[in-house]
């Protein structure tokens, strides 16, 4: 008699989340740096020693991938979305759909600094106030730097803020830094290109605050748009092209590549190697018992055998006996 000892059963993964989840943290995930951003730099006191407006970007953002990044990749970006897929880390199905929820995000989270900002009293145009927020080269560029300067500034500053996150998130990154990383790393080009166009790297934060400004900010929106757009995509052809195959991620069934993913990754698979290793363990307490039962077996089949073969010897012996008669009576 043998036994099977049974192979530890599979640990299961939970299930992905769906669509709308995804598509909801998305907006979120751009209501939270919109309103939060620029609403540091709307209210704050420069003479109360505010928190930078850069920083405050920073931070908007990093909180953001830590609260809902385990769901949709905590893009919050349309050209951190183009980025993630052209360098294969973003399924290409979801990034229209990305990019919409995105701007939607933004835009609520604008025009609810907006219903704010009208209860204010003897305030008689709240768009002169939402165009010092909005993003603009030559007359409407803080140093009234111009477009080609406004251009360069941000397609070198989101080339490199997708470039932090395309690293920071790679397997071999350190574990549970990229929100942290990511946020700092904002806030740092948020203040170097902060003169020079306002510091935009995000179209749908532009598209947000254009909407409710004044004078020609929707007639600049475009390079708002191009130029993040043009520095993800270099990014994400340099990293597609150079990057090692262990860095590469190709779109999973779930479609995303995310931002948190190698963390949230690695920590399931340490926790399914744990059970997993649990599991050995309690079939391995269990095998001698198997094995000592196996033995007994083992070692009662030769009696049993030997049954069938005596009776054999005992029959052959008395055909034997009746020949030998026979003969006998013969002679």
């Amino acid at each position: 008699m043998t036994a099977d000892v049974a192979a530890p059963a599979a640990v299961k993964t939970p299930a992905p989340f769906g669509m709308i989840a995804k598509l909801v943290a998305e907006a979120f995930g751009t209501f939270l740096l919109t309103f939060g951003g620029l609403g540091v730099a709307l209210f704050s006191n420069p003479s109360a020693a505010p928190i930078p407006t850069a920083f405050a970007v920073g931070l908007s953002i990093a909180v953001g991938i830590a609260a809902v990044g385990h769901i949709s990749g905590g893009h919050f970006n349309p050209a951190v979305t183009l980025g993630l897929a052209v360098a294969g880390r973003t399924n290409w199905r979801l990034v229209p759909a990305y990019i919409v929820s995105q701007i939607v995000g933004g835009l609520v989270g604008t025009l609810l600094l907006w219903v704010t900002v009208r209860t204010l009293p003897n305030l008689s145009n709240v768009q002169t106030i939402f165009t010092q927020l909005s993003n603009g080269v030559d007359d409407l560029s803080p140093s009234k730097f111009p477009m080609a300067g406004g251009l360069l500034a941000e397609i070198v500053a989101t080339a490199v803020f997708v470039a932090i996150i395309l690293f920071v998130t790679s397997k071999r990154a350190v574990k549970g830094m990229a929100p942290w990383a990511i946020g700092l790393g904002l806030a740092i080009l948020v203040q170097a290109i902060s003169p020079i166009t306002n510091a935009s790297l995000n179209p749908a934060r532009s598209t947000a605050t254009a909407l409710f400004a004044e004078g020609n900010s929707i007639g600049q929106l475009w390079v708002f748009w191009a130029a993040p757009l043009l520095g993800a995509v270099i990014t994400g052809l340099l990293f597609r092209g150079f990057g090692s195959s262990d860095e590469l991620h190709g779109a999973t069934a779930g479609g995303i590549a995310d931002i948190t993913a190698e963390a949230t990754r690695d920590d399931s698979v340490r926790v399914s190697d744990a059970e997993a290793a649990d599991a050995v363990a309690e079939v391995a307490a269990e095998t001698p018992a198997v094995e000592a039962e196996t033995a007994d077996d083992d070692a009662q089949a030769p009696s049993g055998d030997a049954a069938p073969a005596a009776g054999t010897a005992a029959t052959k012996r008395t055909g034997d006996d009746e020949a030998r008669e026979f003969f006998d009576k013969s002679h």
